[in-house]
């Protein structure tokens, strides 16, 4: 379906929704499907809540507050804990969010415990050593931490660096692998430092040797390039940074810097640790009927329209035995990541059919210029902004539907699911 097709198509289904429901509580039907609200450029602006957003959370919940439909709020925000986003969410949105309703761009690493007792070094802002320890990880070692350990190493900034000969480290742990949480402070610093330990195999105080390869295990989260907050223009996101570091690494070896997973939207992973989420939700609230169908809300075609797409083929693929049909889709598919959500909770089996993807105008994607009418125009001429080792396929940045808002997309699922 064309975009302009797709915009279309929302408009006639808002304008046959009618008014919102008061009051209707849940128990009437138990709802057969859920939501996955991104969450900057969908529900917030930076600090601002995004106007439709209360009113999108006004038709959700009945009369006492309570929401009548599983939500699961999927950021590619990984700088922060849970329970501070859940907050965060929840002076926005004026309603009480819990942590498990929130899914971070890193929660999934929680699966990965073969490295929860290796020494990582966590590269990011805010608590990286909290959240690595909230992950399941016992040994972290933060780029702060390297830094002073081996003051010699981050030379960019003059003021930075040490007066005198500092005396040679002992003692400090061999490092067996990056986390890359987000998006860090001083870029100079965490490029140098990260390099530094891949090329010396995890002592970067050591004489160098030949180069290894494979380096050391590289677990990603956010794989955004761009990001909108108050400004009028998107602002760099982590993919930026990555992209940074996949250029600098392959420029001084020659050589491809390769993942042990990327994780965050548009990752399969995520998606399907947020049905699991949603279906703990439906649970834990006694709704009986097994949930079909997931909306995904987003504002970015690269990351919330692709991750929900190829989630949906995903669930086609598996729908008809063909679960390993989506490894040549999804470049990540073969690496231990997919082994890992294959084996996601094997007592919940997936009911799910579908993914819909619903593309708001309120943050990264804007149609105040026009939307093409042809599907391939838009394509052909879009640039992908999408991670190295995610291929480009227009089919996966195509929206099921294009609204104006989450307050729209919100009306645009009840209608389609003949509920309120």
């Amino acid at each position: 379906m064309a975009l302009r097709g797709c915009l279309r198509a929302g408009r006639a289904l808002l304008r046959a929704a009618g008014p919102p429901a008061r009051g209707v509580c849940a128990a009437a039907r138990p709802p057969a499907f859920g939501f996955l609200f991104d969450v900057d450029g969908v529900l917030v602006r930076g600090s601002q809540p995004v106007p439709a957003a209360r009113r999108a959370f006004q038709r959700l919940a009945d009369g006492s507050g309570r929401l009548r439909v599983p939500v699961v709020f999927l950021t590619n925000a990984g700088n922060c804990l849970r329970s501070d986003k859940a907050q965060e969410l929840s002076r926005a949105l004026e309603m009480q969010v819990s942590p498990e309703q929130v899914i971070l761009s890193h929660s999934p690493l929680q699966l990965f415990s073969q490295f929860h007792q290796k020494c990582m070094l966590v590269a990011g802002q805010g608590p990286v050593e909290e959240i690595a320890h909230n992950l399941g990880f016992k040994h972290v070692v933060t780029i702060e931490a390297l830094r002073k350990a081996y003051p010699l190493l981050d030379m960019v900034d003059q003021s930075r660096r040490p007066k005198e000969l500092p005396p040679p480290t002992t003692g400090f742990p061999t490092i067996e692998g990056v986390i890359l949480f987000g998006e860090p402070v001083r870029w100079e610093t965490s490029l140098q430092l990260i390099i530094d330990v891949l090329l010396s195999n995890g002592n970067p105080g050591a004489e160098p040797q030949d180069v290894p390869y494979p380096h050391l295990p590289i677990l990603a989260c956010n794989m955004d390039l761009l990001w909108m907050a108050e400004a009028k223009m998107p602002r760099f996101g982590h993919g930026t940074f990555l992209l940074c570091l996949e250029d600098i690494y392959k420029k001084v070896t020659g050589r491809e810097l390769k993942y042990e997973a990327l994780i965050g939207k548009p990752s399969t992973v995520t998606y399907r640790y947020a049905e699991y989420l949603i279906k703990q939700q439906a649970e834990k609230q006694g709704w009986k009927a097994p949930i079909r169908r997931l909306y995904a809300v987003g504002d970015n075609p690269m990351s919330d329209v692709y991750g929900a797409n190829l989630y949906n083929n995903y669930l086609k693929s598996a729908q008809q035995n063909q679960v390993r049909a989506e490894g040549k889709r999804n470049p990540q598919a073969a690496s231990p990541q997919t082994e890992d959500y294959l084996e996601l909770r094997k007592d919940c089996n997936s009911s799910v059919e579908s993914c819909n993807s619903i593309l708001v105008c309120t943050g990264v994607y804007r149609h105040d210029n026009g939307v093409p009418s042809k599907t391939e125009q838009c394509t052909t001429e879009a640039v992908f902004h999408g991670h190295r080792d995610f291929c480009f396929d227009p089919s996966l940045v195509e929206a099921s539907y294009i609204v104006q808002d989450v307050n729209d997309a919100v009306q645009l699922a009840f209608k389609k699911e003949n509920w309120s």
